[in-house]
Parts: structure tokens; C-alpha cells; sequence
């Protein structure tokens, strides 16, 4: 299915007519800081009284959700893009306007908001959704289900959405761009 989307450009500039093929074969930033810390998670959830009592990093507890998230993408909605093999994109400007302004608050390098046409798989989450990862493989489990199925923000904050997406994705538009890092 084609399909336009926004994306705010966070590693490094793209440019008008460029091309990228997102698929399960593609390593992302996403993939590479999941897998530096997935033979710990294993651990960790294989051995929970070992780690029990003591803080998880920011880094493993986002490993921890997005293996629970792909577990369960895989088993009950493999028709989604895989969160790990995606690009996260708005479905319009002004949602990405927000994403633009949320990462350079967070001190991330932000250049471009640009205009995407996507031949391939889209889902569209609501971020508020993503959860911190703990010791409880069940909870990790039913808090990756919500997420997938778009369930109720269980605290009622109005949804920030996310759209995933693969396939065949090239630049149409440069909507908005910065000269330098924020």
C-alpha cells in the first residue's frame, strides 16, 4: 500500500528523491543498541532473583520492551512492521512538528522534517503506550499486547502518535530544515 508520512531527521540529512528499503534485514539504531543488550535481558529474565531489588539502565530497560514488543508482533500482528526494522514517522506535519521540538529538547541532534512516500507496511501507535521493561516477562507481555492493539492509556493522557513503517520509502518533500544540531 502507498502511503505519505512525515519524518523528523535525527542521524544525518536526507535528501530529495533518496530512497531507502526498510525490512527485516535492516539493522537500525533501534536493533543495534536491543541487540548489544539482549544476552543480558536473557539473563535477567531467565534469573530475575538475581536482579531483583537493583535499578535497570535506561538502555536494557528498552531492550527489555522492545523484545517483548517484537515477541509479541511476531506471534499476533506479523502484518505490522517490526519496531526494530522500521522508520518512525507522523501521519501529518503537525505531529511531527511536536516530534522535532520533543527530540531537540531532549538534546537530540534534529535536522529536517521531511516528506515520505511509502510503498510498504504501516501501523500507527500511540507512543504513550511504550513502557519501561522489568523482571516480569507477563507484564512485559500484556503491556507489548496494549500497545499493539492500541489499547486505552491506562493513565488517560491524549495519545502521541507513531507510525512505523517499511517497504520502499523515498523523500518527496523537504518540509522543514535546520542549518545545524540543536
Amino acid at each position: 500500500m502507498i502511503t505519505e508520512v512525515y519524518h523528523v531527521v535525527t542521524e544525518r540529512r536526507m535528501a530529495l528523491g533518496q530512497v531507502i528499503q526498510m525490512d527485516e534485514n535492516t539493522p537500525t539504531g533501534v536493533y543495534s543498541r536491543v541487540m548489544d543488550k539482549k544476552s543480558l535481558v536473557e539473563d535477567m529474565l531467565a534469573h530475575p532473583e538475581r536482579y531483583a531489588g537493583q535499578p535497570i539502565d535506561h538502555h536494557t530497560d528498552v531492550a527489555i520492551r522492545e523484545l517483548a514488543m517484537e515477541q509479541v508482533r511476531r506471534e499476533q500482528y506479523p502484518q505490522c512492521p517490526s519496531r526494530m526494522h522500521s522508520l518512525y514517522t507522523s501521519r501529518d506535519v503537525e505531529d511531527s512538528r511536536c516530534w522535532f521540538q520533543w527530540f531537540k529538547e531532549w538534546g537530540r541532534a534534529t535536522y529536517q522534517i521531511v516528506k515520505l512516500r511509502v510503498d510498504g507496511r504501516c501501523f500507527t501507535g500511540n507512543a504513550n503506550l511504550c513502557f519501561d521493561g522489568g523482571l516480569d516477562q507477563a507484564q512485559n507481555r500484556r503491556y507489548a499486547e496494549r500497545y499493539w492493539q492500541v489499547g486505552e492509556d491506562p493513565d488517560g493522557e491524549r495519545p502521541v502518535w507513531e507510525t512505523l513503517v517499511d517497504g520502499r520509502i523515498e523523500v518527496v518533500e523537504i518540509i522543514y530544515e535546520e542549518d545545524g544540531e540543536c
